[in-house]
């Protein structure tokens, strides 16, 4: 009676908290949208040959889109000036930017609550292990299996994410929010090594200063 009191009380301080419906993907899939559209306005037009520029320039009034929150036109254009990221992807896929086209499609999906698209693009893209995108990308990918309700994908991504990551602003993040998930299938005792893991090593950021809740809560 008692645990499932306790597994109970888990489960409704998720759902308070909103990890799995609302902050999983607005916090993971914002962060990586901000770290690529850091990406993409220093690197994306230092490419030197012709495909390349090519990719660029189609990629950037896309991009200007997503930043504004017009997912819709980003992901498929307007048929006129902006070809959209979907074509972008298609089209310019082998070049750098045609590769980042594919986040950024699968991060517009998942704003967009397409989760099974967004799914299939963040699969295809190849973060080549880049240390701010490819744990980002892991991140956003880990977000769209929670909505799907793959929590076993979830969480192993998520962590994953982390481990990649291995700095104080995405590995917290990401060890909590796989915490979370845990915790709503009444897994305390997962939940509590992830909250602990991020006590000892990131007790500076900014969910270790709040950790110490999420620990007794699972206790």
């Amino acid at each position: 009676m008692a645990e499932n009191k306790k597994n109970a009380m888990a489960q409704e301080a998720v759902q308070e908290e909103g990890f799995i419906q609302k902050n999983l993907k607005k916090i993971g899939i914002c962060v990586a949208g901000l770290l690529v559209c850091a990406f993409v306005c220093i690197g994306a037009y230092y490419y030197f040959d012709k495909q390349n520029k090519k990719a660029a320039e189609a990629l950037y009034p896309c991009e200007q889109l997503f930043q504004k929150g017009d997912y819709e036109k980003a992901l498929n254009g307007d048929g006129q000036e902006v070809l959209g990221l979907l074509e972008v992807a298609k089209k310019f896929g082998s070049t750098k930017s045609g590769n980042v086209a594919k986040l950024y499609a699968g991060l517009a999906y998942a704003h967009t609550g397409k989760f099974e698209d967004a799914e299939k693009y963040l699969k295809d893209f190849d973060a080549k292990d880049d240390a701010m995108i490819s744990p980002a990308a892991l991140g956003a990918l880990g977000n769209v299996y929670a909505e799907l309700g793959q929590n076993d994908k979830a969480v192993a991504t998520l962590q994953k994410a982390a481990k990649k990551a291995d700095n104080s602003v995405l590995s917290p993040l990401y060890l909590v929010q796989a915490g979370e998930i845990l915790e709503a299938e009444g897994k305390t005792a997962e939940a509590l090594k992830l909250y602990e893991e991020v006590k000892a090593n990131y007790r500076g950021s900014m969910q270790g200063q709040e950790i110490e809740k999420y620990i007794q809560r699972v206790k």
